[in-house]
């Protein structure tokens, strides 16, 4: 237990994640900048001016602002041992959890769990372990506690031992894996886990599916949820601050400079922005983008595929490795099939927010083919952005299909030759179809913006 003197402050409602709303950069001259941060979660989290956010420094501009005495209001941020954190980050939430939720591992070689992983585990629980000695300390009397995603997944229970007074929510925006796939890891690490979000009032997450799969895990390895109420909280798209976003000069720029790029009279664009991130499938959507190619040459020439694919993970040799696939794929594509007055694949590796809405309004096809993804917000953006309305093709294991698959052109990831022939379904869709499936796509997709999301989440805390 914390004692009563050390209860400093009394925030009501506080946020706990891995990434904050702001990070700092240190300059050549001795400066720091701030930069504030983007995203369905500070947007969503702004509905709440009086809170209290609790987050890790993530660079060396971050803690030698903390050193400084340099603070956002409302933020605290953690000087967490650089090594510790990095084997928290990236030995395991990156590298164990990511892989398990998303279920990329090929089974023959990995995982290995020995005894580096255990070192890394350790590592794990002493940066959870931070989080939740933070948030005792800050919290007020019986104050509510959101605490946000996979990095975070001990951080309740351990918050439970220390101040049982608090309501304690935590939400996942990944998927949850089945328990057969949740079963590869060891069976105390997984026990450990599950205990872990356990010591939250309440367990939310994007979709039924992922819900249903945790109780699943639950039930099978523990017994029960116990006293842990689940719920779904389905996050939706800011319709709001896309559409002014995307008609602001910067993006009309870089969207004349897209058109001049495509070229061609009439061409169809089919868009996809994603993170090289493994479980984005950006490797098979070129492939089918290929055999689409091939299996309806009247295409050649036609449409451009318009890949934006920004780096993810650059600091883990599996994302380097992807990433360049990706750029080695496109290439080939390029030269196998481009003309003098035709790129086929027009690939972007370097983020650039302003021309990815640009893209956006662009696209007559919205390619979206994860392996498996929490939600996929990209699938829920290009219909709200785009200008003659798109069709959307979408994998039945993004959590968005639950939502958003009725009027999309879903298929299986996996599949390359029934993705490039939904490719083509949605290239021929007639243009009155196309416009209103994209109505009801961004009607869905806008049903629970970022800032409702955040509240429904905190009511519901608050009631349970």
């Amino acid at each position: 237990m914390v004692s009563e003197h050390a209860i400093t402050s009394a925030a009501q409602v506080l946020v706990a994640s891995n990434r904050g709303p702001v990070s700092y950069t240190l300059r050549e001259d001795g400066s720091i900048d701030a930069r504030r941060g983007g995203g369905g979660l500070v947007s969503g989290l702004s509905a709440v001016d009086d809170k209290l956010w609790v987050c890790a420094a993530l660079g060396d501009g971050d803690r030698e602002a903390i050193r400084r005495g340099i603070a956002e209001p409302g933020v605290r941020m953690l000087d967490i041992d650089a090594d510790v954190h990095a084997d928290a980050y990236n030995g395991i939430a990156n590298s164990v959890l990511w892989f398990v939720h998303h279920m990329l591992y090929q089974t023959p070689l990995e995982p290995v769990f020995d005894a580096e992983f255990r070192r890394l585990w350790a590592s794990f629980e002493t940066y959870n372990r931070a989080f939740a000695e933070a948030l005792a300390e800050e919290a007020g009397e019986g104050a509510a506690v959101l605490v946000q995603d996979y990095h975070l997944a001990l951080v309740p229970g351990m918050l439970r031992e220390l101040r049982p007074d608090l309501r304690i929510g935590h939400f996942s925006h990944t998927p949850w894996a089945p328990v057969d796939y949740f079963r590869l890891l060891p069976d105390d690490i997984a026990g450990q886990l599950l205990r872990g979000i356990l010591g939250a009032d309440r367990a939310a997450f994007l979709t039924r599916r992922w819900a249903d799969a945790f109780i699943g895990c639950c039930t099978e390895i523990l017994g029960g949820t116990g006293r842990t109420r689940v719920g779904v909280h389905g996050l939706g798209a800011d319709a709001d601050f896309l559409r002014r976003r995307a008609h602001e000069s910067d993006v009309d720029e870089r969207m004349e400079i897209l058109r001049e790029q495509v070229g061609g009279t009439g061409r169809r664009t089919i868009v996809r922005v994603d993170r090289t991130e493994l479980s984005k499938n950006i490797v098979r959507g070129l492939l089918a983008y290929r055999e689409l190619l091939d299996t309806h040459p009247e295409w050649r020439e036609r449409v451009v595929h318009v890949a934006f694919a920004y780096p993810s993970r650059q600091d883990l040799a599996v994302y380097r490795e992807y990433t360049a696939e990706v750029q080695r794929l496109a290439e080939e594509i390029n030269s196998g099939y481009g003309t003098p007055g035709w790129t086929p694949v027009l690939l972007h590796v370097d983020d650039d927010f302003a021309r990815s809405l640009g893209a956006y309004r662009l696209a007559d096809v919205a390619l979206v083919n994860p392996i498996r993804d929490g939600m996929n917000l990209v699938a829920k953006e290009v219909p709200v952005v785009s200008d003659a309305g798109c069709a959307l093709v979408l994998s039945r294991e993004a959590g968005a299909y639950e939502e958003l698959g009725a009027d999309a052109i879903v298929v299986n990831p996996y599949d390359v030759s029934a993705t490039a022939a939904a490719l083509h379904e949605a290239l021929t869709l007639p243009d009155g179809e196309r416009a209103e499936r994209s109505k009801r796509l961004a009607a869905a997709a806008t049903a629970l913006p970022p800032q409702q999301w955040f509240l429904d989440q905190l009511q519901a805390l608050l009631r349970e």
